[in-house]
């Protein structure tokens, strides 16, 4: 159902389009983009349900935190838990926005813009240890696609990658999914632009 309401949203003419302005589809309202989505997570030693929290500024770059936890999936799966959190640098949008390189398409330019390399610290819960036992670093590829074909609403994202542990990076040991966990998420999640007034935060008001 996503899909096809995305993908009517791609066929349609944007209000942008229509009045010819640059369709930035609401990303410029504000400068501070908030998401919180939830989903499941595929991974080298078996499922997981995740949840999702970012922060971006002028939806370019930011901040990201991921839980997972396999309660749901029964004993077999290791690691039971895993905890990430790093930054998320999404490059496309302020160049093809400002270049003006765009397809006037909601649908495809939001897409293409929210491709976005991740990179982190994870801490993993092997089964029968506690969650802060193993550290590992995270690497990652996301993208997401607008249900709505607006910056604000609700978003279908995937996000990939792998996750290394210290021994791993270490001595390249890799005994379990705890050393190396290839991982993809599917998510469902609401973007909030919202004016934070980062931009403007030193400014004074005029007399």
């Amino acid at each position: 159902m996503a899909i096809a309401v995305a993908g009517a949203s791609w066929l349609s003419p944007t209000r942008a389009d229509a009045q010819g302005a640059a369709p930035s589809y609401g990303r410029v309202e504000g400068d501070v983009t908030w998401s919180a989505g939830v989903g499941a997570v595929v991974a080298s030693g078996g499922p997981r349900a995740a949840g999702d929290l970012r922060l971006r500024y002028l939806d370019t770059a930011g901040l990201f935190a991921t839980y997972e936890d396999a309660s749901l999936w029964g004993g077999g799966v290791d690691p039971r838990r895993v905890v990430a959190a790093g930054l998320e640098v999404r490059p496309l949008f302020l160049y093809r926005w400002l270049q003006g390189h765009e397809s006037h398409r909601a649908w495809l330019d939001l897409t293409l813009d929210s491709l976005g390399l991740e990179v982190g610290t994870a801490w993993v819960q092997p089964v029968g240890a506690s969650l802060a036992s193993s550290a590992a670093i995270q690497v990652g590829l996301g993208a997401e696609l607008p249900v709505g074909g607006a910056a604000t609403g609700p978003w279908v994202g995937l996000h990939g990658g792998v996750r290394w542990s210290e021994r791993a990076l270490a001595n390249g040991a890799v005994a379990t999914a705890r050393d190396q966990d290839v991982f993809l998420a599917i998510t469902v999640a609401w973007h909030q632009v919202v004016v934070a007034h980062v931009v403007d935060l030193g400014d004074e008001a005029p007399r």
